[in-house]
């Protein structure tokens, strides 16, 4: 049973009254800021893209005001992605399905062409199309994209079947040579990538996972430990 905190504190979080990211103040030099992310499977380090500002921003807050330390990664998929941000998860309990919770406010969608799922991007997940035509993102649910590598057919299946536009030349070279998720393209908000610590990712997306009620959840509790900014630096290729 929960204790009178967590439930006060439970419903806080999705009053609002915790967690308005608007009030949570950002400098300038936060925007030029990197992510550590400390999980209990290694470190991964992520860094945010300007050209989709409202996603960038409102990550930054979540992150300075400590939301995602103790969370869950509570949905993985080996050889497509990694999803974590549900902030009942922090002390959920074994065998419970999660992932339809988060922040009582959603973000608009920020498409941009040159930004696609290769390896290793971060995006914002979001309820599906029937109730979410506009395709505005979740406040606090992100992945991480592991995917894998496509062969030219591969690719053209995705064109016909999934997105129904032709891949630009460029992206489907890295999508053959670095691997990603494109059938995920234009559809869900892409805000940053991982500079650092895929191993940690692929560690993650390794992990064995349930095929009850909690479908894709790691059997073993997989944890941010905690999160911050920390100064930029050039992790190399």
């Amino acid at each position: 049973m929960k204790s009178v905190f967590l439930i006060l504190l439970t419903t806080l979080l999705f009053s609002g009254s915790v967690f308005p990211q608007t009030q949570i103040k950002l400098k300038k030099r936060d925007r030029k800021r990197d992510i550590e992310f400390v999980t209990t499977d290694g470190t991964i380090i992520l860094r945010l893209s300007d050209s989709t500002p409202l996603h960038r921003d409102n990550f930054l807050r979540l992150v300075k005001s400590h939301f995602y330390d103790s969370l869950l990664f509570h949905r993985v998929i080996q050889y497509f992605m990694i999803q974590c941000g549900d902030p009942t998860s922090r002390n959920a309990a074994p065998g419970k399905a999660l992932g339809d919770s988060s922040p009582s406010y959603t973000i608009p969608a920020e498409f941009r062409v040159t930004l696609f799922h290769k390896r290793g991007v971060l995006a914002a997940a979001r309820e599906n199309d029937e109730v979410n035509p506009q395709k505005a993102s979740s406040s606090s649910q992100f992945y991480i994209v592991q995917g894998k590598k496509f062969t030219d057919a591969g690719l053209d299946s995705v064109e016909i079947k999934r997105l129904k536009r032709k891949i630009p030349d460029y992206q489907r070279e890295v999508y053959k040579t670095l691997g990603g998720s494109p059938h995920l393209d234009q559809n869900y908000t892409i805000f940053g990538e991982v500079v650092s610590g895929m191993e940690t990712v692929d560690k993650i997306a390794a992990e064995p996972t349930s095929k009850g009620e909690d479908l894709d959840r790691p059997i073993k509790d997989i944890r941010i430990l905690s999160s911050r900014l920390i100064k930029r630096k050039n992790y190399g290729s």
